[in-house]
């Protein structure tokens, strides 16, 4: 049985890819913060049955601590490492740029030092981002089109990427980068602007909100299913040599198309909600990022599965079954103090 540890495990893409690991038959280890509260909710349905052993398995470690990165290594031995952990926020690398590049540029360079002493042969995937094309040279962006990051945040994961690329020449380490370009689904953090959109327009139609504060909504991106790529991400570890992949759909929409998809879902007009806020817009903009995956479809036989439509419906209903929820609790409360009074 292999063993996989997953950094970032209780994220997005890292329920996703333990999820698909499980069903590959993994032994898998995930690597989680320690804090006073369990940030686990993604993953809970893989651990918490108390009549069956757990799934998957949870150790405390941060990017930030090499010495127990190492450690947990040595001891666990996995056979791969999927390094998914970051502060994955753009805008908020602009407000924290030090910890940003503290976790997610020097936590690689952790990682793969680990890697390089602990004396097994270990695959290692690293999570690259299309926001290191930034402001980009070329369109669409592949494999060979140069870096030119606009935030710390995609600076930092430059730095991976080369770390990556410098580790594997240096030390004949299996260590593959897979640039990712924007995926979301159901388990998007609501701060991300996909799922900002379809938790507020939620809202919106049960008037739980009355309004949504929006940033750019020129800004173009390549929008794909989190569950889709979390494969390529291990289609990857399995190729023969090891290298560095684009994963995206080939296909570019606005935010502003995104936006009215969901609330035109909803049968609503969005320009009567939405607001226009410049808090939300970034010092330095990315204007457009189309990827081109055909290398990915050649080598690994990787393709997206879901439209930008499914996409957009699918994070929709999730959200308003949530708002329903919240609105059943809310009438509830509103009941209850009525006959306290």
């Amino acid at each position: 049985m292999k063993k996989a540890l997953i950094t970032g495990i209780t994220g997005q893409d890292g329920s996703y890819l333990v999820e698909f690991l499980l069903k590959k038959g993994y032994e898998v280890w995930g690597l989680i913060r320690r804090s006073s509260s369990f940030n686990t909710g993604r993953i809970d349905h893989l651990y918490k049955d108390p009549h069956e052993q757990p799934k998957v398995r949870l150790i405390y470690g941060d990017l930030t601590d090499g010495a127990n990165l190492s450690t947990i290594i040595n001891d666990i031995k996995p056979d791969e490492i999927y390094n998914l952990g970051a502060q994955s926020h753009v805008r908020v690398s602009f407000d924290m740029p030090i910890y940003t590049v503290n976790s997610d540029a020097l936590g690689t360079l952790r990682l793969l030092e680990a890697i390089r002493s602990c004396g097994k042969e270990v695959k290692f995937y690293q999570a690259s981002s299309s926001e290191m094309y930034g402001k980009v040279i070329e369109t669409p962006q592949t494999e060979k089109t140069p870096f030119y990051p606009r935030s710390p945040y995609a600076c930092a994961k430059v730095y991976s990427y080369w770390q990556t690329v410098n580790y594997r020449e240096a030390y004949d380490i299996f260590a593959c980068n897979g640039i990712l370009f924007n995926h979301e689904s159901p388990r998007r953090g609501e701060t991300f602007v996909t799922r900002k959109i379809t938790r507020a327009a939620a809202r919106i139609k049960l008037g739980l909100q009355d309004k949504l504060y929006m940033g750019n909504l020129d800004a173009k991106r390549d929008w794909g299913f989190a569950g889709d790529y979390v494969e390529a991400m291990w289609l990857m570890l399995q190729q023969e040599k090891p290298d560095d992949y684009v994963i995206s759909t080939g296909q570019t929409h606005s935010v502003k198309e995104f936006l009215e998809m969901v609330f035109q879902y909803l049968d609503m007009d969005w320009r009567k909600y939405v607001k226009i806020d410049e808090r939300y817009f970034r010092p330095t903009e990315v204007d457009l990022l189309l990827g081109d995956c055909s290398k990915a479809r050649r080598i690994l036989k990787w393709e997206p599965k879901v439209t930008f439509e499914q996409l957009a419906k699918m994070m929709t209903d999730s959200d308003m079954k949530i708002a329903e929820n919240e609105k059943v609790l809310v009438e509830y409360e509103k009941n209850a103090k009525g006959k306290g009074k």
